[in-house]
């Protein structure tokens, strides 16, 4: 007898794209489990939800990321060469690099030129009072020229434009298939194409970036072979630290959205001069309670067991995030926005796991979470203080079934007006 309970259904990926982040935890609760076995794209995988879950699955050296992604997705989201396709020694030296760029030091930084950026769009906004905008779009397209102007890539208004639909591009589409997803990868290529360029002419003495920048830093980093990476490798690794922004974007949109259900916590923002613990708290809770990814997958290096279940190398694991991150053992009403669960509170690292869990330095755990942190701190503390503005009716739902998800209409705002 397995010790897992097994899903009937012959092969369950309608049923993941039909539940989308609801799919694994729809699935515990109905079989009892904190882990099941079923099928999905005609391959056998283990499904898994909860801290428990967790702290088995970002066990140092016990997963892999190579071939546990459909390619579909791998080719948008990291692609090919990135360190999320690293192991071992290879993983540890180019994580290292990304955490010298990303890490708590340098997150200010970020947050600062994103926030600048932020005000002076604000107060293009305050003078058009009749413009709609689109909140997500909106966000995106300020940290993209934020982020590039942090990393050092240069390039006019229109290319920096083009590279924020690219980027756009690649988020959206990774869940899609046939049509939708080829385009974006073309258009991934064309951004490949680009920053490739840029690294061939840092290593041509022809560009200058300042030597702590990511354009540089990424030029002239050296692997664990101590080999430096190709210029398509550098690329791939540009655009692993620019397409955040997107994801920021996204968590600030359900940010304000937050603001506009909940105005108590609002309140509790607008009452502190500067971003505070309320503030860090609120941002805590989006990012707990908001859909971000709903899963992540492994596959098994090696055999080990876990709560009686022999796993052998190879076998594919996925762990349930969004559950993991509604799980009412770990989180008191999970389905209510309380940002006061998070004051005087550092999360566990297996308990809040938006964007992965374990030691940043050792597991595959984004190393850009002290940027998303810092940088939605500032701006959501500018959004409830320094500016008021409208909500206009809209569709505001937020299918479970959209991956990656946002509310319906982006988070439309109008009437936007500078606070005295």
């Amino acid at each position: 007898m397995p010790a897992f309970p097994i899903d009937p259904a012959p092969d369950a990926s309608l049923a993941f794209l039909r539940e989308g982040y609801a799919f694994i935890s729809n699935r515990c609760r109905r079989l009892g489990s904190d882990a099941f076995h079923t099928r999905l794209l005609g391959r056998p995988v283990t499904c898994a939800s909860g801290a428990e879950a967790a702290q088995m699955f970002y066990e140092p050296r016990r997963f892999t990321r190579n071939g546990a992604m459909p390619k579909s997705a791998l080719k948008l989201l990291q692609d090919e060469g990135s360190v999320a396709t690293l192991d071992d020694e290879a993983h540890r030296v180019r994580k290292a690099m990304f955490l010298s760029l990303l890490g708590p030091d340098r997150a200010p930084e970020v947050a600062r030129l994103a926030t600048e950026a932020l005000r002076e769009s604000l107060a293009a906004w305050s003078l058009q009072r009749d413009e709609r905008v689109r909140l997500h779009s909106a966000l995106h397209a300020i940290l993209c020229r934020a982020a590039c102007a942090w990393a050092a890539v240069p390039a006019d208004a229109a290319r920096i434009d083009r590279l924020t639909h690219e980027l756009a591009a690649m988020i959206n589409n990774a869940g899609a298939f046939g049509p939708r997803n080829w385009q974006a990868r073309l258009r991934r290529k064309e951004a490949e194409r680009f920053m490739a360029g840029l690294v061939e002419d840092v290593r041509a003495g022809r560009r200058h970036p300042p030597e702590d920048s990511p354009l540089a830093v990424i030029a002239r980093h050296r692997d664990a072979d101590g080999r430096a990476m190709t210029p398509e490798v550098c690329a791939v690794e540009m655009l692993n630290i620019l397409r955040p922004a997107d994801a920021i974007a996204r968590f600030l949109a359900f940010g304000v959205l937050a603001m506009h259900r909940h105005p108590a916590a609002r309140d509790a923002l607008r009452a502190e001069a500067t971003p505070g613990p309320r503030t860090h708290a609120f941002v805590q809770e989006v990012r707990r309670f908001y859909p971000f990814f709903p899963a992540v997958g492994g596959k098994a290096r090696e055999a080990f067991s876990w709560r009686g279940h022999d796993f052998s190398a190879g076998d594919w694991v996925i762990l349930d995030l969004y559950g993991t991150d509604h799980d009412a053992r770990l989180w008191p009403e999970p389905e209510a926005f309380r940002p006061e669960r998070f004051l005087n509170r550092e999360p566990d690292a297996y308990a809040l796991i938006p964007q992965g869990g374990g030691d940043h330095a050792v597991n595959h755990r984004c190393p850009g979470e002290w940027v998303t942190i810092e940088t939605m701190t500032a701006m959501l503390h500018v959004l409830a203080t320094e500016v008021a503005y409208d909500v206009p009716d809209q569709d505001l739902g937020i299918s479970l079934r959209r991956m990656p998800a946002l509310p319906a209409d982006g988070m439309v705002i109008t009437n936007v007006r500078m606070r005295t």
